[in-house]
Protein backbone atom coordinates (compact mmCIF):
# COMPACT_ATOMS: atom_id res chain seq x y z
CA UNK A 1 0.00 0.00 0.00
CA UNK A 2 1.30 3.46 -0.92
CA UNK A 3 1.52 5.74 2.12
CA UNK A 4 1.44 9.52 2.16
CA UNK A 5 4.26 11.69 3.50
CA UNK A 6 3.25 15.20 4.50
CA UNK A 7 4.92 18.27 5.97
CA UNK A 8 5.91 18.91 9.60
CA UNK A 9 4.92 22.42 10.68
CA UNK A 10 4.33 23.74 14.18
CA UNK A 11 5.09 20.38 15.76
CA UNK A 12 2.51 18.39 13.79
CA UNK A 13 2.07 16.57 10.50
CA UNK A 14 0.17 18.72 8.03
CA UNK A 15 -1.17 17.38 4.76
CA UNK A 16 -0.19 19.33 1.69
CA UNK A 17 -2.66 21.65 0.04
CA UNK A 18 -0.92 22.31 -3.28
CA UNK A 19 -2.49 19.27 -4.96
CA UNK A 20 0.94 18.17 -6.18
CA UNK A 21 2.72 14.99 -5.08
CA UNK A 22 5.78 12.99 -6.11
CA UNK A 23 6.32 9.23 -5.97
CA UNK A 24 8.75 7.65 -3.51
CA UNK A 25 10.25 4.29 -4.48
CA UNK A 26 12.03 1.44 -2.82
CA UNK A 27 15.07 1.33 -5.16
CA UNK A 28 15.71 -2.34 -4.37
CA UNK A 29 12.33 -3.44 -5.71
CA UNK A 30 11.47 -0.64 -8.11
CA UNK A 31 8.04 -0.39 -6.50
CA UNK A 32 6.43 2.81 -5.28
CA UNK A 33 6.22 2.84 -1.50
CA UNK A 34 4.78 6.31 -0.85
CA UNK A 35 3.84 9.63 -2.29
CA UNK A 36 5.14 12.87 -0.84
CA UNK A 37 3.37 16.21 -0.82
CA UNK A 38 5.10 19.00 -2.73
CA UNK A 39 4.79 22.35 -1.01
CA UNK A 40 3.54 25.52 -2.61
CA UNK A 41 5.07 28.89 -1.79
CA UNK A 42 2.15 29.49 0.58
CA UNK A 43 2.93 26.31 2.51
CA UNK A 44 6.58 27.33 2.81
CA UNK A 45 5.38 30.68 4.13
CA UNK A 46 3.29 28.88 6.76
CA UNK A 47 6.34 26.94 7.92
CA UNK A 48 8.44 30.08 8.09
CA UNK A 49 5.75 31.94 10.06
CA UNK A 50 5.63 29.09 12.59
CA UNK A 51 9.43 29.03 12.76
CA UNK A 52 9.65 32.80 13.21
CA UNK A 53 7.31 32.69 16.18
CA UNK A 54 9.18 29.75 17.73
CA UNK A 55 12.55 31.44 17.18
CA UNK A 56 11.57 34.32 19.45
CA UNK A 57 11.20 31.93 22.39
CA UNK A 58 14.08 29.64 21.49
CA UNK A 59 16.68 32.39 21.20
CA UNK A 60 15.81 33.38 24.77
CA UNK A 61 16.26 29.83 26.06
CA UNK A 62 19.28 29.40 28.30
CA UNK A 63 22.33 27.61 27.00
CA UNK A 64 21.75 24.91 29.57
CA UNK A 65 18.20 24.34 28.29
CA UNK A 66 19.40 24.11 24.70
CA UNK A 67 22.12 21.71 25.76
CA UNK A 68 19.58 19.55 27.56
CA UNK A 69 17.49 19.22 24.40
CA UNK A 70 20.56 18.39 22.33
CA UNK A 71 21.72 15.72 24.77
CA UNK A 72 18.22 14.21 24.82
CA UNK A 73 18.12 14.22 21.02
CA UNK A 74 21.54 12.59 20.91
CA UNK A 75 20.39 9.79 23.22
CA UNK A 76 17.25 9.16 21.18
CA UNK A 77 19.22 9.11 17.94
CA UNK A 78 21.71 6.66 19.40
CA UNK A 79 19.08 4.39 20.96
CA UNK A 80 16.94 4.24 17.82
CA UNK A 81 19.66 4.03 15.18
CA UNK A 82 18.39 0.68 13.90
CA UNK A 83 14.96 2.13 13.19
CA UNK A 84 16.37 5.12 11.33
CA UNK A 85 18.83 2.96 9.38
CA UNK A 86 15.99 0.82 8.05
CA UNK A 87 14.11 3.94 6.92
CA UNK A 88 17.19 5.22 5.09
CA UNK A 89 17.84 1.88 3.38
CA UNK A 90 14.22 1.46 2.33
CA UNK A 91 14.13 4.77 0.44
CA UNK A 92 17.75 5.41 -0.52
CA UNK A 93 18.87 1.82 -1.10
CA UNK A 94 22.26 1.95 0.65
CA UNK A 95 23.17 -1.10 2.70
CA UNK A 96 22.34 -1.08 6.40
CA UNK A 97 25.99 -0.79 7.43
CA UNK A 98 26.30 2.36 5.30
CA UNK A 99 23.11 3.73 6.84
CA UNK A 100 24.52 3.11 10.31
CA UNK A 101 27.74 4.81 9.27
CA UNK A 102 25.74 7.83 8.16
CA UNK A 103 23.97 7.96 11.52
CA UNK A 104 27.29 7.67 13.37
CA UNK A 105 28.64 10.72 11.54
CA UNK A 106 25.40 12.56 12.25
CA UNK A 107 25.81 11.74 15.95
CA UNK A 108 29.27 13.30 15.91
CA UNK A 109 27.77 16.60 14.78
CA UNK A 110 25.04 16.48 17.41
CA UNK A 111 27.64 15.75 20.08
CA UNK A 112 29.71 18.71 18.92
CA UNK A 113 26.64 20.95 19.12
CA UNK A 114 26.07 19.75 22.71
CA UNK A 115 29.07 21.90 23.58
CA UNK A 116 27.21 25.09 22.71
CA UNK A 117 27.98 26.79 26.07
CA UNK A 118 31.64 26.70 25.07
CA UNK A 119 31.04 27.36 21.37
CA UNK A 120 28.99 30.52 22.00
CA UNK A 121 31.47 32.19 24.35
CA UNK A 122 32.53 35.69 23.45
CA UNK A 123 35.45 37.83 24.63
CA UNK A 124 35.80 40.57 27.25
CA UNK A 125 38.25 43.44 27.61
CA UNK A 126 38.08 45.34 30.89
CA UNK A 127 39.20 48.97 30.94
CA UNK A 128 39.65 49.27 27.18
CA UNK A 129 39.42 52.97 27.90
CA UNK A 130 39.13 54.82 31.19
CA UNK A 131 36.03 53.33 32.76
CA UNK A 132 35.15 51.61 29.50
CA UNK A 133 34.71 47.86 28.99
CA UNK A 134 34.31 46.14 25.62
CA UNK A 135 32.96 42.67 25.02
CA UNK A 136 31.77 40.53 22.13
CA UNK A 137 28.80 38.18 21.90
CA UNK A 138 27.37 35.92 19.22
CA UNK A 139 23.63 35.88 18.60
CA UNK A 140 21.36 33.68 16.44
CA UNK A 141 20.11 34.81 13.06
CA UNK A 142 16.46 33.82 13.56
CA UNK A 143 14.99 31.51 10.93
CA UNK A 144 17.44 29.53 8.79
CA UNK A 145 16.86 26.84 6.19
CA UNK A 146 18.55 23.74 4.81
CA UNK A 147 18.09 22.20 1.37
CA UNK A 148 19.56 18.72 1.47
CA UNK A 149 20.34 15.90 -1.02
CA UNK A 150 19.05 12.36 -1.29
CA UNK A 151 22.35 10.61 -0.64
CA UNK A 152 22.55 11.35 3.12
CA UNK A 153 18.97 11.98 4.26
CA UNK A 154 19.86 11.99 7.98
CA UNK A 155 23.49 13.07 8.18
CA UNK A 156 23.44 16.19 6.02
CA UNK A 157 20.34 17.68 7.71
CA UNK A 158 22.14 17.23 11.03
CA UNK A 159 25.30 18.82 9.64
CA UNK A 160 23.12 21.92 9.53
CA UNK A 161 20.33 21.65 12.06
CA UNK A 162 22.39 20.58 15.08
CA UNK A 163 24.50 23.73 15.12
CA UNK A 164 21.70 25.99 13.93
CA UNK A 165 19.38 24.90 16.72
CA UNK A 166 22.14 24.89 19.35
CA UNK A 167 22.91 28.50 18.46
CA UNK A 168 19.29 29.53 19.08
CA UNK A 169 17.82 29.54 15.57
CA UNK A 170 14.69 27.91 14.18
CA UNK A 171 15.44 25.56 11.28
CA UNK A 172 13.33 24.81 8.20
CA UNK A 173 14.39 21.69 6.31
CA UNK A 174 13.58 21.00 2.66
CA UNK A 175 14.83 17.43 2.15
CA UNK A 176 15.07 15.54 -1.11
CA UNK A 177 11.67 14.39 -2.30
CA UNK A 178 13.28 11.07 -3.31
CA UNK A 179 13.76 9.85 0.29
CA UNK A 180 11.77 12.14 2.61
CA UNK A 181 10.90 9.80 5.50
CA UNK A 182 14.17 10.26 7.39
CA UNK A 183 13.43 13.97 7.71
CA UNK A 184 10.06 13.23 9.28
CA UNK A 185 11.70 10.80 11.70
CA UNK A 186 14.16 13.52 12.73
CA UNK A 187 11.32 16.00 13.26
CA UNK A 188 9.44 13.64 15.55
CA UNK A 189 12.63 12.83 17.45
CA UNK A 190 13.43 16.50 18.02
CA UNK A 191 9.95 16.86 19.48
CA UNK A 192 10.48 13.85 21.77
CA UNK A 193 13.73 15.43 22.92
CA UNK A 194 11.83 18.50 24.15
CA UNK A 195 12.49 20.94 21.32
CA UNK A 196 9.67 23.51 21.23
CA UNK A 197 7.22 23.13 18.37
CA UNK A 198 8.16 25.22 15.35
CA UNK A 199 11.91 25.25 15.99
CA UNK A 200 12.37 22.37 13.53
CA UNK A 201 10.09 22.22 10.49
CA UNK A 202 10.01 20.07 7.37
CA UNK A 203 8.55 21.16 4.04
CA UNK A 204 8.78 18.72 1.16
CA UNK A 205 8.93 19.97 -2.37
CA UNK A 206 10.67 20.67 -5.64
CA UNK A 207 11.87 23.88 -7.28
CA UNK A 208 8.78 25.83 -6.21
CA UNK A 209 9.57 25.18 -2.55
CA UNK A 210 13.27 25.90 -3.08
CA UNK A 211 12.54 29.24 -4.72
CA UNK A 212 10.13 30.14 -1.95
CA UNK A 213 12.87 29.49 0.61
CA UNK A 214 15.45 31.49 -1.33
CA UNK A 215 13.20 34.52 -1.67
CA UNK A 216 11.36 34.56 1.66
CA UNK A 217 12.29 37.74 3.56
CA UNK A 218 12.14 36.08 6.99
CA UNK A 219 14.75 33.40 6.21
CA UNK A 220 18.15 34.78 7.13
CA UNK A 221 20.42 32.01 5.87
CA UNK A 222 20.32 28.96 3.60
CA UNK A 223 22.57 25.91 3.62
CA UNK A 224 22.72 23.59 0.61
CA UNK A 225 24.46 20.40 -0.50
CA UNK A 226 24.04 19.12 -4.05
CA UNK A 227 25.30 19.44 -7.60
CA UNK A 228 27.41 22.35 -8.79
CA UNK A 229 24.84 23.89 -11.17
CA UNK A 230 22.18 23.90 -8.46
CA UNK A 231 24.67 25.12 -5.84
CA UNK A 232 25.48 28.08 -8.07
CA UNK A 233 21.77 28.82 -8.51
CA UNK A 234 21.14 28.56 -4.76
CA UNK A 235 24.05 30.86 -3.98
CA UNK A 236 23.24 33.50 -6.57
CA UNK A 237 19.51 33.57 -5.86
CA UNK A 238 19.84 33.49 -2.08
CA UNK A 239 22.50 36.18 -1.87
CA UNK A 240 20.56 38.35 -4.31
CA UNK A 241 17.78 38.29 -1.71
CA UNK A 242 20.08 39.33 1.12
CA UNK A 243 20.70 35.93 2.68
CA UNK A 244 23.80 34.23 3.97
CA UNK A 245 24.36 31.17 1.80
CA UNK A 246 26.68 28.20 2.08
CA UNK A 247 26.27 26.03 -1.01
CA UNK A 248 28.33 22.88 -1.41
CA UNK A 249 28.50 21.65 -5.00
CA UNK A 250 29.72 18.67 -6.95
CA UNK A 251 32.89 16.63 -6.84
CA UNK A 252 35.32 14.62 -8.91
CA UNK A 253 37.55 13.23 -6.21
CA UNK A 254 40.96 11.90 -7.23
CA UNK A 255 43.05 9.30 -5.41
CA UNK A 256 46.74 9.39 -6.30
CA UNK A 257 48.63 6.10 -6.00
CA UNK A 258 52.41 6.46 -6.11
CA UNK A 259 54.68 3.57 -7.15
CA UNK A 260 55.83 2.99 -3.56
CA UNK A 261 52.27 2.66 -2.18
CA UNK A 262 50.96 -0.49 -0.53
CA UNK A 263 48.90 -1.65 -3.51
CA UNK A 264 46.65 -3.93 -1.47
CA UNK A 265 45.86 -1.09 0.91
CA UNK A 266 45.22 1.27 -1.99
CA UNK A 267 43.03 -1.24 -3.84
CA UNK A 268 40.92 -1.94 -0.75
CA UNK A 269 40.53 1.80 -0.22
CA UNK A 270 39.59 2.40 -3.85
CA UNK A 271 36.91 -0.30 -3.80
CA UNK A 272 35.27 0.96 -0.60
CA UNK A 273 35.55 4.62 -1.59
CA UNK A 274 34.40 4.24 -5.20
CA UNK A 275 31.59 1.70 -4.83
CA UNK A 276 30.28 2.25 -1.30
CA UNK A 277 26.67 3.49 -1.35
CA UNK A 278 26.78 2.71 -5.12
CA UNK A 279 29.06 5.70 -5.61
CA UNK A 280 26.32 8.13 -4.60
CA UNK A 281 28.52 10.11 -2.21
CA UNK A 282 30.04 13.53 -2.72
CA UNK A 283 33.24 12.16 -1.18
CA UNK A 284 33.39 9.04 -3.33
CA UNK A 285 36.62 8.42 -5.19
CA UNK A 286 35.75 8.54 -8.89
CA UNK A 287 39.26 8.86 -10.34
CA UNK A 288 42.33 6.83 -9.41
CA UNK A 289 45.53 8.44 -10.69
CA UNK A 290 48.10 5.70 -11.06
CA UNK A 291 51.63 7.07 -11.18
CA UNK A 292 54.42 5.27 -12.98
CA UNK A 293 54.44 1.50 -12.69
CA UNK A 294 51.64 1.52 -10.10
CA UNK A 295 49.06 1.41 -12.91
CA UNK A 296 48.92 -2.24 -13.93
CA UNK A 297 49.30 -3.46 -10.35
CA UNK A 298 46.52 -1.20 -9.10
CA UNK A 299 44.08 -2.03 -11.89
CA UNK A 300 44.66 -5.77 -11.49
CA UNK A 301 44.18 -5.55 -7.71
CA UNK A 302 40.93 -3.59 -7.98
CA UNK A 303 39.56 -5.84 -10.72
CA UNK A 304 40.29 -8.92 -8.62
CA UNK A 305 38.21 -7.57 -5.76
CA UNK A 306 35.08 -6.53 -7.65
CA UNK A 307 33.62 -10.02 -8.31
CA UNK A 308 33.56 -10.56 -4.56
CA UNK A 309 31.10 -7.70 -4.00
CA UNK A 310 27.54 -8.88 -3.55
CA UNK A 311 24.98 -6.51 -5.12
CA UNK A 312 21.40 -6.62 -3.91
CA UNK A 313 18.81 -5.30 -1.50
CA UNK A 314 20.50 -3.10 1.09
CA UNK A 315 18.25 -4.55 3.78
CA UNK A 316 20.04 -7.89 3.38
CA UNK A 317 22.99 -7.85 5.83
CA UNK A 318 25.07 -9.88 3.36
CA UNK A 319 24.80 -7.21 0.64
CA UNK A 320 27.86 -5.07 -0.11
CA UNK A 321 26.30 -2.60 -2.55
CA UNK A 322 22.70 -1.62 -3.08
CA UNK A 323 20.81 -0.02 -5.99
CA UNK A 324 20.91 3.52 -7.30
CA UNK A 325 18.27 5.99 -6.23
CA UNK A 326 16.06 5.99 -9.36
CA UNK A 327 15.70 4.17 -12.65
CA UNK A 328 16.52 7.37 -14.54
CA UNK A 329 19.73 7.90 -12.61
CA UNK A 330 20.79 4.30 -13.13
CA UNK A 331 20.29 4.65 -16.87
CA UNK A 332 22.21 7.93 -16.89
CA UNK A 333 25.18 6.32 -15.13
CA UNK A 334 25.11 3.39 -17.55
CA UNK A 335 25.23 5.82 -20.46
CA UNK A 336 28.55 7.16 -19.20
CA UNK A 337 30.03 3.66 -19.36
CA UNK A 338 28.95 3.45 -23.01
CA UNK A 339 30.41 6.88 -23.71
CA UNK A 340 33.70 5.98 -22.03
CA UNK A 341 34.07 2.82 -24.08
CA UNK A 342 33.23 4.65 -27.30
CA UNK A 343 35.80 7.36 -26.54
CA UNK A 344 38.63 4.87 -26.06
CA UNK A 345 38.66 3.89 -22.39
CA UNK A 346 39.39 0.26 -21.60
CA UNK A 347 36.40 -1.36 -19.89
CA UNK A 348 38.08 -3.68 -17.38
CA UNK A 349 34.88 -4.49 -15.49
CA UNK A 350 31.51 -3.63 -17.05
CA UNK A 351 28.68 -2.93 -14.64
CA UNK A 352 26.13 -3.14 -17.44
CA UNK A 353 26.84 -6.84 -17.73
CA UNK A 354 26.81 -7.64 -14.04
CA UNK A 355 24.57 -10.28 -12.52
CA UNK A 356 22.23 -8.03 -10.54
CA UNK A 357 18.60 -8.41 -9.44
CA UNK A 358 16.17 -7.93 -12.30
CA UNK A 359 13.87 -5.72 -10.23
CA UNK A 360 15.00 -2.45 -8.75
CA UNK A 361 17.48 0.15 -9.93
CA UNK A 362 20.65 -1.91 -9.93
CA UNK A 363 23.90 -1.46 -11.81
CA UNK A 364 27.08 -3.41 -11.30
CA UNK A 365 30.49 -2.00 -10.48
CA UNK A 366 32.49 -0.59 -13.39
CA UNK A 367 36.25 -0.11 -13.72
CA UNK A 368 37.59 1.92 -16.65
CA UNK A 369 41.30 2.13 -17.46
CA UNK A 370 43.28 4.50 -19.70
CA UNK A 371 40.78 7.30 -19.17
CA UNK A 372 41.87 10.72 -20.41
CA UNK A 373 40.86 14.16 -19.27
CA UNK A 374 38.82 14.86 -22.41
CA UNK A 375 36.38 11.99 -21.84
CA UNK A 376 33.00 12.71 -20.25
CA UNK A 377 33.60 9.91 -17.74
CA UNK A 378 36.41 12.12 -16.45
CA UNK A 379 34.93 15.60 -16.83
CA UNK A 380 31.43 14.96 -15.48
CA UNK A 381 30.22 14.09 -11.99
CA UNK A 382 28.70 10.65 -12.61
CA UNK A 383 27.56 9.87 -9.05
CA UNK A 384 27.49 6.12 -9.53
CA UNK A 385 29.60 2.96 -9.17
CA UNK A 386 32.11 3.88 -11.88
CA UNK A 387 35.84 4.22 -11.16
CA UNK A 388 38.10 5.72 -13.82
CA UNK A 389 41.85 5.09 -13.83
CA UNK A 390 44.04 7.81 -15.32
CA UNK A 391 47.72 7.03 -15.89
CA UNK A 392 50.39 9.59 -15.01
CA UNK A 393 54.13 9.34 -15.52
CA UNK A 394 55.12 11.40 -12.49
CA UNK A 395 53.88 12.88 -9.24
CA UNK A 396 53.83 16.30 -10.93
CA UNK A 397 51.54 14.94 -13.66
CA UNK A 398 49.09 13.74 -11.02
CA UNK A 399 49.21 17.04 -9.14
CA UNK A 400 48.63 19.07 -12.29
CA UNK A 401 45.66 16.89 -13.22
CA UNK A 402 43.97 17.47 -9.87
CA UNK A 403 44.73 21.18 -9.68
CA UNK A 404 43.38 21.83 -13.17
CA UNK A 405 40.04 20.16 -12.43
CA UNK A 406 36.99 22.36 -11.90
CA UNK A 407 36.01 20.40 -8.78
CA UNK A 408 38.04 20.52 -5.59
CA UNK A 409 36.07 18.74 -2.90
CA UNK A 410 38.24 15.89 -1.61
CA UNK A 411 41.39 14.06 -2.65
CA UNK A 412 43.77 11.43 -1.33
CA UNK A 413 47.29 10.17 -1.83
CA UNK A 414 48.61 6.68 -1.14
CA UNK A 415 52.32 6.44 -0.50
CA UNK A 416 54.93 5.30 2.02
CA UNK A 417 56.93 8.48 1.45
CA UNK A 418 56.29 11.07 4.16
CA UNK A 419 58.00 13.78 2.16
CA UNK A 420 55.77 13.18 -0.86
CA UNK A 421 52.68 13.17 1.36
CA UNK A 422 53.65 16.43 3.02
CA UNK A 423 54.37 18.04 -0.33
CA UNK A 424 50.98 16.86 -1.62
CA UNK A 425 49.01 18.35 1.26
CA UNK A 426 50.88 21.62 0.71
CA UNK A 427 50.53 21.81 -3.08
CA UNK A 428 47.15 20.29 -3.87
CA UNK A 429 44.33 22.82 -4.41
CA UNK A 430 41.52 20.86 -2.78
CA UNK A 431 39.53 21.53 0.38
CA UNK A 432 39.87 18.12 2.10
CA UNK A 433 42.95 15.91 1.82
CA UNK A 434 43.54 12.31 2.87
CA UNK A 435 46.94 10.69 3.32
CA UNK A 436 46.42 6.94 3.00
CA UNK A 437 42.78 7.79 3.87
CA UNK A 438 40.46 7.55 0.84
CA UNK A 439 37.49 9.53 2.17
CA UNK A 440 38.88 12.39 4.29
CA UNK A 441 35.61 13.65 5.78
CA UNK A 442 36.61 15.92 8.69
CA UNK A 443 35.56 15.03 12.21
CA UNK A 444 32.80 17.19 13.66
CA UNK A 445 35.07 19.65 15.42
CA UNK A 446 36.60 20.70 12.11
CA UNK A 447 34.51 21.83 9.12
CA UNK A 448 33.53 20.22 5.81
CA UNK A 449 33.91 21.86 2.43
CA UNK A 450 35.76 21.98 -0.85
CA UNK A 451 37.24 24.66 -3.05
CA UNK A 452 36.56 26.04 -6.53
CA UNK A 453 33.42 24.59 -8.17
CA UNK A 454 32.69 22.46 -5.10
CA UNK A 455 31.81 25.42 -2.86
CA UNK A 456 29.91 28.66 -3.35
CA UNK A 457 30.33 31.15 -0.56
CA UNK A 458 33.21 31.33 1.88
CA UNK A 459 31.92 29.20 4.74
CA UNK A 460 32.35 25.45 5.15
CA UNK A 461 29.74 23.20 6.74
CA UNK A 462 29.39 22.24 10.43
CA UNK A 463 32.11 22.54 13.09
CA UNK A 464 33.47 25.98 14.05
CA UNK A 465 32.58 27.53 10.69
CA UNK A 466 29.04 26.21 11.09
CA UNK A 467 28.66 27.98 14.42
CA UNK A 468 29.88 31.22 12.87
CA UNK A 469 27.53 30.80 9.93
CA UNK A 470 24.43 30.46 12.12
CA UNK A 471 25.34 33.38 14.40
CA UNK A 472 26.40 36.98 13.98
CA UNK A 473 28.82 38.88 16.12
CA UNK A 474 27.95 41.89 18.21
CA UNK A 475 30.40 44.07 20.12
CA UNK A 476 29.22 46.04 23.17
CA UNK A 477 31.11 49.02 24.52
CA UNK A 478 29.98 50.09 28.00
CA UNK A 479 30.82 52.82 30.49
CA UNK A 480 29.47 52.94 34.06
CA UNK A 481 29.68 55.83 36.53
CA UNK A 482 32.85 55.88 38.60
CA UNK A 483 31.94 54.50 42.07
CA UNK A 484 33.97 57.31 43.65
CA UNK A 485 31.62 59.94 42.20
CA UNK A 486 28.35 58.02 42.30
CA UNK A 487 25.50 59.38 44.40
CA UNK A 488 24.26 55.85 45.09
CA UNK A 489 25.10 54.47 48.54
CA UNK A 490 27.30 51.49 47.68
CA UNK A 491 27.90 50.50 51.28
CA UNK A 492 31.65 51.05 51.20
CA UNK A 493 34.00 54.08 51.12
CA UNK A 494 34.27 55.92 47.81
CA UNK A 495 38.00 55.90 47.31
CA UNK A 496 40.04 55.62 44.18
Amino acid sequence: MVSRISHWIGGATLAGTSGRVAPVFNPATGLQSAEVDLASAAEVADAVASAKEAAREWRSASLSRRTGVLFAFRELLHANADELAKIITAEHGKVLSDAHGEIARALENVEYACGVPELMKGGYSEQAGTGVDVYSIRQPLGVVAGITPFNFPAMVPLWMAANAIACGNAFVLKPSEKDPSAAMWLAQTWQRAGLPDGVFSVVHGDKEAVDAILTHPDIAAVSFVGSTPIARYIYETGTAHGKRVQALGGAKNHMVVLPDADIDLAADAAVSAAYGAAGERCMSISVAVAVGDAGDRLVDAIAARLPKLRIGDGADPDTDMGPLITREHRDRVASYITAGAESGATVVVDGREADVPADGFFLGTTLLDHVTREMTVYTDEIFGPVLSVVRGATYDDALELINSNQFANGTAIFTRDGGAARRFQFDVEVGMVGINVPIPVPVAYYSFGGWKGSLFGDTHMYGPEGVNFYTRGKVVTSRWPDPATSTVDLGFPRTR
